[in-house]
């Protein structure tokens, strides 16, 4: 993911923690049971980007789920980028869409249901 890190720009770099941080939350209330690791990012930038500010390992799907969303967000060529829900050209491969919706949805209110609504501000604001 060399290469991709060098398309990073604030709004990218936004995007991805978003990412990350929703699918730590579907992965942890939905995947109590199954064995997780940490996602670790070999690129020094997305690294620093990604962070690891106490978020929880995740499980082998979830970690495949964030590493194709990351790579299609970093290749994304619209300037600016839509949100993909919204967006003509569909790039997830089949199943990554479907999921990445539900994990989006279930964040989402998630966080809504807890009361975070300030996380939801910060995320989208």
């Amino acid at each position: 993911m060399t290469e991709l890190a060098e398309r990073l720009n604030p709004k990218k770099e936004k995007d991805l923690k978003i990412l990350k941080s929703f699918v730590s939350i579907y992965c942890r209330e939905k995947h109590k049971a199954q064995a997780k690791s940490d996602f670790s990012v070999k690129d020094e930038r997305l690294r620093r980007v990604m962070g690891n500010n106490g978020d929880e390992p995740l499980c082998s799907d979830c970690q495949k789920l964030l590493s194709h969303g990351m790579a299609k967000l970093l290749l994304c060529t619209q300037d600016p980028k839509p949100m993909c829900k919204s967006c003509r050209i569909q790039c997830y491969a089949p199943g990554y869409r479907e999921r990445i919706r539900e994990v989006m949805k279930f964040s989402g209110l998630y966080l809504v249901k807890h009361g975070r609504l300030d996380l939801i501000m910060h995320y989208f604001l």
